[in-house]
């Protein structure tokens, strides 16, 4: 397989209301859409793909938000030049694998020369660029002959190009391929609601400014209208009082409307293990009746 042709553009996605990420809150994000036309023995496809540019997670910085999305759309553009003209011919993961090693970290040099450290685009930034590219040609490949992204991934289409050629020690990924760490996925899964730490979970948290549209603004209304099971709780990850008293009266929902699964996200904001254990050990005590601060 041969790529032919590269295009690139950005969607803007508003969100319906603000997300509290991190110490920022997002009202829109940009996502990076990619459409690779590839060729093979006078055979044409073309692929597509689309991954968000998660400023917030995959950069974060001082730097103003604008100004990182700015240059991670840049380096989107740098990546699609180069790509059109280095990626060379074969199957995805070789060819992917073969631009990371051999150019992506030359790229992230380039674009980080003569910039202050605190100014460095990050490595996971730069793959967060890439993703879409790689995504995009899987979808090429996979339409090309047929196949689905993840059954193209054993010895039938990898040949003799096993795990030992890209992962160290070599020896013992000899005659394994990435198939064999795959499972069948399931055909059904849970959907778990993300509960922003702007998101009002009761009616006192309202201002009137919310949107009209029909949907729920309250967590309570969300369980009931989508029969939620599973909920992803964002914390500030530098509130302490904050975050437990959230996700007390958070848990305290969930136990009234048989809401199953919490996970917490303290959002890249915990700089010490003990604030998270400190956490832990409240719900502790509260779950056992214990004073919080024994």
């Amino acid at each position: 397989m041969k790529v032919s042709r590269i295009s690139l553009s950005f969607v803007p996605v508003v969100t319906r209301v603000p997300l509290k990420f991190g110490d920022q809150t997002l009202t829109e994000v940009s996502c990076a859409r990619v459409a690779i036309e590839v060729e093979e023995e006078g055979r044409t496809a073309a692929g597509w793909a689309e991954t968000p540019l998660s400023v917030a997670w995959v950069w974060p910085s001082n730097l103003g938000y604008r100004e990182r999305e700015d240059r991670l759309q840049e380096f989107c553009e740098k990546l699609r030049g180069d790509l059109e003209s280095h990626l060379g011919e074969g199957h995805p993961f070789i060819i992917g694998h073969r631009y990371i090693e051999d150019r992506l970290h030359d790229r992230l040099g380039e674009e980080n020369s003569g910039r202050e450290p605190d100014a460095y685009m990050p490595h996971l930034a730069g793959l967060v660029c890439l993703s879409a590219f790689d995504l995009a040609l899987y979808d090429a490949f996979g339409k090309l002959h047929n196949v689905g992204a993840f059954d193209c991934l054993d010895q039938q289409w990898l040949g003799d190009r096993d795990l030992s050629h890209f992962l160290e020690p070599a020896e013992k990924f000899v005659g394994k391929y990435p198939a064999d760490y795959l499972v069948e996925p399931s055909m059904t899964q849970p959907v778990w609601h993300l509960v922003g730490g702007l998101d009002p979970i009761k009616e006192s948290e309202l201002t009137g400014d919310e949107p009209d549209d029909g949907y729920p603004l309250l967590l309570r209304d969300w369980i009931q209208r989508d029969g939620l099971k599973c909920l992803k709780i964002k914390l500030r990850g530098n509130d302490l009082e904050w975050d437990f008293q959230r996700l007390v009266e958070i848990g305290d929902i969930s136990l009234e409307e048989n809401v199953t699964h919490l996970t917490t996200d303290f959002n890249c904001m915990v700089t010490d293990p003990s604030y998270v254990n400190e956490i832990l050990d409240r719900i502790d005590s509260l779950r056992q009746g214990r004073p919080i601060n024994e």
